[in-house]
């Protein structure tokens, strides 16, 4: 289990990940007035708390994640029909959390960014 404990720390953890990933072309900026990683304008991941972050995945891939790992991954009425996933930070591992921002980066990117980054 990883701790943390402020949203600092976990947009340094998100930084480093996408930083490890890297992802090309991603601007630090905030969504819905929250801490967030864009690409082409759009964000991707999002910090809500110092307990959860978004990420922007399609419906299908969320609804997957869900069921394959409930105890990371999880839903709320407020996220139903979106292509967002609220996710326990403190219960991902870096690996996996990376593997997560290279999907929704991808999600995200606009399609002649995405033909460069294979």
């Amino acid at each position: 289990m990883v701790e943390h404990t402020d949203l600092g720390t976990i947009y340094e953890r998100l930084q480093r990940l996408v930083s490890n990933a890297r992802l090309p072309e991603v601007e630090p900026g905030t969504h819905y007035g929250l801490p967030a990683f864009k690409v082409g304008g759009k964000a991707f991941a999002t910090v809500k708390n110092n307990e959860t972050i978004v990420l922007a995945l399609p419906i299908d891939r969320k609804e997957q994640l869900i069921e394959m790992t409930p105890e990371i991954y999880f839903q709320t009425d407020h996220y139903v029909g979106w292509p967002a996933l609220p996710l326990r930070i403190d219960t991902i591992e870096d690996e996996e959390l990376e593997l997560r921002l290279i999907e929704a980066w991808r999600y995200r990117a606009p399609k002649k960014l995405l033909a460069r980054f294979g």
